[in-house]
C-alpha cells in the first residue's frame, strides 16, 4: 500500500512538473487552430525573398539572434520601453539585424486568418526554414507552440551571441552554453553560404591574421580600409562562390582558408573540427541533413509554452 501510495505521489509530481514546463513542442500545433498559418507564412517569405535575396539571410538571422538571447521567444523583435531595453541595440545587433517589416507583414497576415494565435517567435522559427528553402537549401517540419516573451534583455544579447572574434574553444562553449554540440556549431556556421557580413566584423582577420589566403584577404581589403572607422558598414559576401544559393560551398570556401570572419576560419584551422568541415565540403547531402537537424535543436532553446508569456498582437511589443 506503502509503495502504491509513493508511485501515485510521483505520478502526481510529474504531471505538475510537466504542467510548470508547458506542452512539448509539435509540427501540428496549429493544424487545428489556425490551419493555413504555415501557408500565408511560406508565401509571404518566398515573395520577400524573390524581391531581395539578401532578405532570406536576414530572416534566418533573425531566429538564430532571437533563440541565444532568453531561449526561442521573439524577444529580439521587441522595441525599447520604459521599462526594459531590448536587444536590437547589443553590439551584436545594431545596425546589422533587419527582415522586420517582412515580420510584421506576415504577422498582420497571419492574424487576419487567426486572431492571436501564432506566435511571433513561430512566425521566426517558420519564415528561417522558408527562407533557407526559397534559397535552395533543404527543409525540415519546424516544432511549433512557442509563446512570445514580455520582455528582452541588453546584456544578455551583448554577453551570448557568439561574435566574429571568437576562437574555437570559445564558439563551442557559447553553443554548449545553449545546449548545442560542436556538431551543431559547424552545421549552422553553414548558415553563412548566404547573406553580407560588416566590414568591422571583418577587418581584423584580413589585416592580422596568417591563416588567411592572400589573395582572398587581398580582394577584402579593397573594400575594407585598416584603419578603424573607416568604411566599417561596408559589406562583403560570407560567401563569395555561391552569397545568394544555400549551399555547401561556405566549407569549400573554408578549406581554401577563404573564410570572411575570424569565427569562420576557426573551423577549420587544425583543430577537432576540421575533419567535419572537409565532410561537409565533399557530402552536401551530410551538412543538408545536419543543418536542418541543427535548427531543429536550435529552435528548442528555452521556448516559452501553455501559459508562459504570451501571443503578441504585434511583434514589436508586448500586448
Amino acid at each position: 500500500m506503502a509503495s502504491s501510495s509513493l508511485s501515485v505521489v510521483l505520478l502526481i509530481l510529474c504531471l505538475l512538473a510537466a504542467s510548470a514546463s508547458g506542452q512539448r513542442l509539435s509540427p501540428t500545433f496549429y493544424s487545428r487552430s489556425c490551419p493555413r498559418a504555415l501557408a500565408t507564412i511560406k508565401a509571404a517569405v518566398t515573395a520577400a525573398v524573390s524581391q531581395e535575396a539578401r532578405m532570406g539571410a536576414s530572416l534566418l538571422r533573425l531566429h538564430f539572434h532571437d533563440c541565444f538571447v532568453q531561449g526561442c521567444d521573439a524577444s529580439v523583435l521587441l522595441n525599447d520601453t520604459a521599462s526594459f531595453t531590448g536587444e536590437q541595440g547589443a553590439g551584436p545587433n545594431a545596425g546589422s539585424i533587419r527582415g522586420f517589416g517582412v515580420i510584421d507583414n506576415i504577422k498582420a497576415q497571419v492574424e487576419a486568418i487567426c486572431k492571436q494565435t501564432v506566435s511571433c517567435a513561430d512566425i521566426l522559427a517558420v519564415a528561417a526554414r522558408d527562407s533557407v528553402v526559397a534559397l535552395g537549401g533543404p527543409s525540415w517540419r519546424v516544432l511549433l507552440g512557442r509563446r512570445d516573451s514580455t520582455t528582452a534583455s541588453l546584456s544578455q544579447a551583448n554577453s551570448d551571441l557568439p561574435a566574429p572574434s571568437l576562437d574555437l574553444a570559445n564558439l563551442t562553449a557559447a553553443f554548449a552554453k545553449k545546449g548545442l554540440s560542436r556538431t551543431d556549431l559547424v552545421a549552422l556556421s553553414g548558415a553563412h553560404t548566404i547573406g553580407l557580413s560588416q566590414c568591422k566584423n571583418f577587418r581584423a582577420h584580413i589585416y592580422n591574421d596568417t591563416n588567411v589566403n592572400a589573395a582572398f584577404a587581398t580582394l577584402r581589403k579593397a573594400n575594407c580600409p585598416a584603419a578603424a572607422g573607416n568604411g566599417d558598414g561596408n559589406l562583403a559576401p560570407l560567401d563569395t562562390t555561391t552569397s545568394t544559393a544555400f549551399d555547401n560551398a561556405y566549407y569549400t570556401n573554408l578549406l581554401a582558408q577563404s573564410g570572411l570572419l575570424h569565427s569562420d576560419q576557426q573551423l577549420f584551422n587544425g583543430g577537432a573540427t576540421d575533419g567535419l568541415v572537409r565532410t561537409y565540403a565533399s557530402t552536401p547531402t551530410r551538412f543538408s541533413r545536419d543543418f536542418a537537424a541543427a535548427m531543429i535543436g536550435m529552435g528548442n532553446i528555452s521556448p516559452l509554452t501553455g501559459s508562459q508569456g504570451q501571443i503578441r498582437l504585434s511583434c514589436s511589443k508586448v500586448n
